[in-house]
């Protein structure tokens, strides 16, 4: 596995890539809290089955630059940092998988430039305008979603979550997980990477400009049709999240011209470590 840092939209960003030159790409998008460790399971498999795996620590974390101010963290800004990381690696169509917030700018990305994008893998996020719904008048959801509102608060989030060697963001981590999910030596990892100067805040900004961007929608004056994806996809997703409801997957894939779901009963927001080797064979099969 090789490590670089590129330039992309006006900022830098750590990418890890493995697997053959003349592969086709696959570019692996992580989410919260992780960063490009999270794909451990997945970059091995990948790379037997003849892919060029493509793993970037996205903006404000790891090893990546952190912008300080919160607009900085706007989805549309983080579409476009993947975007010119495919124009680095010189990829006009990307296949693409995210999982979490990096599902979250996939979605983004196929619905800003569909272009761009070959096929289309999520783990565990519905469509943003499906989510937007549901927590606006969804209760259970909201009620699941309490950490978004309580991610907006400055400084005192970082505090209890960063305070004794990140001891509450690590049980956020493992208590939404199976047990033994996560190793002590992977909790050792994500805090090397969430213990980089700027990266509790950075991580926490996605929160926050998501949030501000949320209220502005909210607040306008005509309701804005639900976007359609017209990229293939695929929705891959852990029916014991305790974050998402599974009931967000069926709109979802409503607004896909050609979508499709795979649910897994015993998996948490966390599937791709949960079910690694169902997940590796699908991924492998819908990409080819």
């Amino acid at each position: 596995m090789q490590t670089q840092i590129i330039d992309t939209n006006n900022i830098k960003l750590h990418v890890l890539t493995d697997g053959p030159e003349n592969g086709t790409s696959v570019v692996l998008l992580h989410g919260f809290p992780e960063f490009h460790y999270g794909w451990k399971k997945q970059v091995p498999a990948l790379v037997q089955a003849g892919f060029r795996v493509i793993v970037p620590d996205q903006r404000g974390y790891n090893l990546s630059d952190k912008p300080r101010n919160v607009s900085a963290y706007d989805v549309d800004i983080l579409a476009k940092d993947i975007v010119g990381l495919l124009d680095h690696f010189g990829i006009k169509q990307a296949k693409l998988v995210g999982h979490d917030w990096g599902a979250i700018v996939a979605w983004t990305l196929a619905l800003n430039h569909p272009e761009r994008l070959e096929k289309l893998v999520i783990l565990n996020v519905p469509h943003p305008d499906v989510m937007v719904d549901f927590v606006l008048h969804n209760k259970m959801q909201r009620r699941k979603s309490w950490y978004v509102f309580f991610f907006q608060i400055p400084i005192f989030v970082e505090w209890i979550l960063g305070r004794d060697n990140f001891h509450n963001l690590a049980r956020m981590l493992t208590g939404s997980a199976r047990k033994n999910t996560f190793t002590a030596e992977d909790l050792m990892k994500y805090k090397k990477a969430w213990s980089q100067p700027g990266a509790l805040t950075g991580m926490l900004n996605w929160y926050r400009a998501a949030f501000r961007r949320s209220l502005k929608s909210v607040f306008q004056s005509r309701p804005i049709p639900a976007r359609r994806v017209k990229v293939p996809t695929l929705m891959l997703w852990g029916k014991r999240d305790l974050a998402l409801s599974h009931a967000m997957v069926a709109p979802s894939i409503q607004l896909c011209e050609n979508g499709e779901a795979v649910l897994f009963d015993k998996a948490t927001h966390w599937v791709q470590h949960d079910e690694a080797d169902e997940i590796n064979k699908r991924l492998i099969a819908f990409l080819r």
